[in-house]
């Protein structure tokens, strides 16, 4: 006899297979993480720094802070401060908003545009070297199609913009 609500054996197969596939995911994803953390790529940037320049060069009309935010997955305090470092350092600048006065948008300087390029090709390179040790042609489609598909059906209040 079956309790109610709760299935039979078939469903206690897949509650272990669920949670053995997020644990070798989370491992795998924390090892390859802290792999490409190590790597001898960021020249003098620190990981957030990277994680601001990034953005950032992909919208050539800045950024505000709130879009900002969810990129970097910090807080806001933590963000203002990061981004006055990094103006300092001569990587972005704050402008007006055109869309809204009160509002100010964060861009790359030259030099900050030229930081992300070096830094993000030689991390590209470096991505793809840990990656392609580990996994074929085949095995990284797949990979990359199962990914997609996990994401395709989260809520999209969880989900990490590209």
């Amino acid at each position: 006899m079956q309790s109610r609500g709760v299935e039979a054996r078939p469903r206690t197969i897949d509650v272990r297979l669920a949670n053995e596939a997020w644990e070798a995911l989370f491992r795998a994803s924390t090892t390859i993480v802290r792999e490409l953390k190590a790597g001898d790529v960021w020249e003098d940037l620190l990981e957030n720094e990277y994680s601001v320049l990034y953005p950032l060069s992909t919208a050539p009309d800045g950024l505000r802070m709130t879009d900002l935010a969810g990129d970097v997955l910090i807080t806001q305090p933590g963000l203002s401060r990061l981004i006055r470092r990094m103006e300092e350092r001569g990587l972005v600048c704050r402008e007006e908003d055109p869309d809204d006065g009160r509002a100010s948008r964060i861009r790359l300087t030259e030099e900050g545009a030229a930081v992300q390029h070096r830094v993000g090709a030689a991390h590209a390179r470096h991505v793809a070297a840990e990656m392609t040790s580990r996994l074929d042609r085949e095995q990284l489609t797949e990979l990359r199609d199962v990914c997609r598909r996990m994401l395709m059906t989260a809520p999209a209040s969880v989900v990490a913009d590209d």
